[in-house]
């Protein structure tokens, strides 16, 4: 294979771990910092903006009616839908590098605009903020294509999952960041307006200077991203995208050679005459992508689609089943700020304990166990977790078995990013050609936002006590039943599994079959019979 593949790519893949590696990991991880501390610090807020919002005098205190509930929690994910589609077909056509500076600024520019919605009407603040976290959404989007694809393209074939997955892992850190964040300023603000719970005393435990928490916590998003702004610019452009794409070989050779430090020949010639071959010259909605990658991309859309409504549905709601079982104290016992201060407290705990450890996993296991099964195992354990928490909900319910409960819960996450959250974002990166892998990371990506959406929207409603629902919810089925049927979601994204290839040990060329002849689709499918067979010397 090395004999067919430009000099260029075939250095990139036998290249030994330099610090151009931890640099590209840095600037594209840094971004997904970005990512997650921006669409997980608003479920750190929303009991807080019902509140201050939403109180209408009554012995509850308030909360976000279901609409607006709803639309808060799940905009940005629209928007980041929006955006890895978009972003991702634009990648493909403008390049990596053009592209991913317009996708920053964006996050930069909404991260401050979602914070800056003053009105004394309720609604004209939900809408505004509704408005700026959708477009934040869709700076978010970009990053997700992006981020997997110029990461891909700069790693080396032995340890790109690590590599991949490293800048991914950088989502937990957001997370953490979020919690940590929310508690630094829940803490300044309740050592300076230390007021009463809410049954002592219903309007002064929201005191007016509560509503800058919530803007000082979306607005923090900002930072990270603006500080990356500088280096991603300075990236060059991936030698795979200049070379197979572009058709510049002298660019990618003189790009590349920069970074790595070496010389490497540029071979136009041989670049023309991998491009023009009839097997690197169909196009997405071709019948010859169908039969050469209809499978695959159908496996990476269904597994993303079913893990995000698992994953999202988890994340968001944290606080919600956390109060059901009581962890956190009934909302009538606290202040508006305490309140902020606990939930963040819960989620902080949760992300250090499970979250973060289970994306380093993955970094650490990737290359070695590979991805299918680090993939197959995820979905297995999440599921069997579920169903340990789903069967006997009434037993974890009594407060002697809470940290049981806890427990559970926190494996969930550990395995959902120790699997699953993590392989879906590398295998598109590295399953399909470089004209469309950014497209087809999108469609995949996108595809995990539509199940974030359901997750989002459905996990609200259905978890609503089908007895006595929140204020201004219609009946649910209950939590009991919304875990069982996360249970059954994650058996299903067990069995999508089987229609992902192993990318592990193998160059991005071989996995695509740009470098391959016509008989490419016999390779193809004996690939898709092997992982089915999970046979882990495929390789």
């Amino acid at each position: 294979m090395a004999g067919d593949q430009l000099q260029v790519l075939h250095a990139l893949d036998l290249a030994k771990t330099q610090w151009y590696h931890f640099t590209a990991i840095v600037i594209a991880g840094m971004g997904f910092f970005t990512d997650a501390y921006d669409l997980f610090c608003i479920s750190l807020v929303t009991k807080l903006l019902g509140r201050i919002y939403y109180y209408e005098g009554t012995d509850t205190p308030g909360v976000l009616p279901a609409r607006v509930a709803a639309a808060v929690n799940s905009v940005a994910f629209v928007g980041t839908l929006s955006g890895q589609l978009f972003f991702g077909w634009l990648g493909d056509k403008m390049g990596r590098k053009k592209v991913y500076g317009m996708t920053l600024m964006l996050m930069v520019i909404c991260s401050i605009a979602s914070g800056l919605s003053f009105s004394d009407d309720p609604h004209a603040v939900m809408v505004t903020l509704c408005f700026f976290r959708f477009w934040l959404g869709f700076g978010i989007g970009g990053d997700y294509p992006l981020s997997a694809t110029i990461m891909s393209e700069y790693a080396n074939k032995k340890t790109r999952g690590a590599f991949i997955a490293a800048v991914f892992a950088m989502q937990g850190f957001g997370i953490l960041a979020g919690g940590i964040f929310a508690i630094i300023v829940s803490s300044a603000f309740k050592a300076k307006y230390d007021v009463a719970a809410f049954k002592d005393d219903h309007s002064g435990s929201t005191p007016h200077q509560a509503d800058y928490i919530w803007r000082i916590i979306l607005m923090f998003g900002a930072i990270p991203a603006g500080l990356t702004y500088y280096w991603r610019m300075k990236m060059p452009e991936t030698a795979r995208y200049t070379a197979l794409v572009a058709k510049n070989a002298e660019k990618a050779a003189k790009d590349m050679a920069r970074v790595m430090q070496v010389d490497i020949e540029a071979e136009q010639g041989k670049v023309i005459e991998i491009t023009e071959k009839s097997t690197n010259t169909f196009g997405l909605f071709s019948k010859e992508f169908l039969r050469r990658h209809g499978l695959h991309l159908l496996g990476t859309t269904t597994t993303w689609f079913l893990l995000d409504i698992a994953f999202y549905s988890q994340n968001l709601f944290q606080k919600d089943v956390f109060s059901a079982i009581k962890w956190i104290p009934d909302a009538k016992n606290m202040s508006a700020i305490e309140e902020v201060f606990k939930i963040a407290k819960a989620q902080t705990l949760i992300a250090l304990c499970s979250t973060v450890p289970g994306y380093w996993f993955t970094v650490a296991l990737i290359d070695r166990v590979g991805r299918f099964s680090i993939q197959l195992m995820g979905f297995t354990m999440m599921t069997i977790f579920m169903f340990a928490l789903a069967i006997p909900y009434d037993h974890w319910k009594k407060s002697d078995n809470k940290m049981g409960f806890v427990v559970l819960y926190s494996l969930t996450f550990f395995f959902a990013n120790f699997g699953p959250n993590s392989t879906t974002f590398i295998v598109p990166a590295e399953i399909f050609p470089a004209r469309l892998r950014s497209t087809c990371h999108g469609i995949s990506a996108a595809s995990g936002k539509l199940g974030a959406i359901v997750g989002a929207f459905g996990f609200l409603y259905l978890s609503q006590d089908p007895k006595k629902p929140q204020p201004g919810y219609h009946k649910g089925i209950g939590v009991k039943k919304a875990l069982t049927i996360l249970a059954v979601v994650n058996l299903l994204g067990a069995l999508f599994t089987l229609l992902v290839p192993e990318a592990k040990g193998k160059s991005l060329e071989e996995m695509s079959g740009e470098n391959d002849d016509n008989d490419v689709d016999a390779v193809r499918l004996e690939d898709v019979s092997k992982v089915a067979a999970d046979e882990p010397n495929s390789t």
